[in-house]
């Protein structure tokens, strides 16, 4: 028995070792993804800021750099000195003292999240990626004809880069639409994740997802689809 209970023992150390073998090597590895440029923004980029994010070592964490319109952008990052990681998975942008401005967690591949109470939440992407999801908001502006899934147009609206609060912008509904999206009266839309989101006074939220044919459809998908065509 006591011959049994070293080398569970054994096998437990072993084990342990491993697992914190790895939890090493996935902390080293997101160092090294992280250095580099980043973009810290609002949900919808309508308040950016560029960061520099370097390896070298500074108190508590590792240098990084903030552009000098950052502070007028987004005043929390006045605060900003340094960048660590916490745990597995914890990007933390932090003050002097270490401890946190915001912590950022990943959501997809080189998109992390981070909520600031009574403000809201904040994205941290790879700044190449950021400035092409820019371009493709940018080719989202301007009028679309909203259709069912027979090609009959029901609708036109017009989606506008003027803000309408912090993260969306205006959207307007040409007249003589369908009964069911004048109802819904979209005021606000964005460009999230890939999809358009359009939000009413009240609101509700219609989500649409680019198909293969470069058509964009209201989801989730029904029997009686609804399609957003560029004009």
């Amino acid at each position: 028995m006591q011959v049994l209970r070293v080398v569970a023992l054994l096998i437990a150390a072993c084990v342990a070792a491993a697992i914190g073998a790895a939890h090493a090597q996935d902390a080293t590895t997101l160092k090294k993804e992280m250095v580099g440029q980043w973009e810290l923004s609002t949900t919808e980029r309508s308040k950016t800021c560029v960061i520099t994010m370097k390896g070298d070592a500074a108190p508590q964490g590792f240098k990084l750099e903030l552009e000098p319109a950052c502070k007028t952008a987004l005043p929390f990052t006045k605060d900003i000195v340094a960048w660590s990681l916490k745990g597995l998975d914890i990007v933390r942008l932090q003050d002097a003292t270490g401890e946190a401005v915001i912590d950022f967690t990943e959501v997809e591949a080189g998109i992390f999240e981070g909520l600031r109470q009574g403000e809201g939440v904040y994205i941290l992407q790879d700044l190449a990626a950021a400035r092409s999801m820019a371009k493709s908001m940018d080719q989202m502006i301007g009028d679309w004809a909203m259709v069912r899934g027979n090609g009959q147009p029901i609708c036109g609206i017009t989606l506008t880069n003027t803000e309408a609060d912090q993260d969306n912008f205006q959207v307007f509904l040409k007249p003589k639409c369908d009964a069911a999206i004048a109802q819904f009266n979209p005021t606000q839309w964005r460009l999230e994740r890939g999809q358009i989101i359009l939000m009413s006074k009240s609101g509700e939220i219609w989500q649409f997802e680019a198909d293969d044919n470069a058509q964009w459809r209201r989801v989730p998908d029904t029997a009686d689809p609804l399609i957003m065509l560029r004009q």
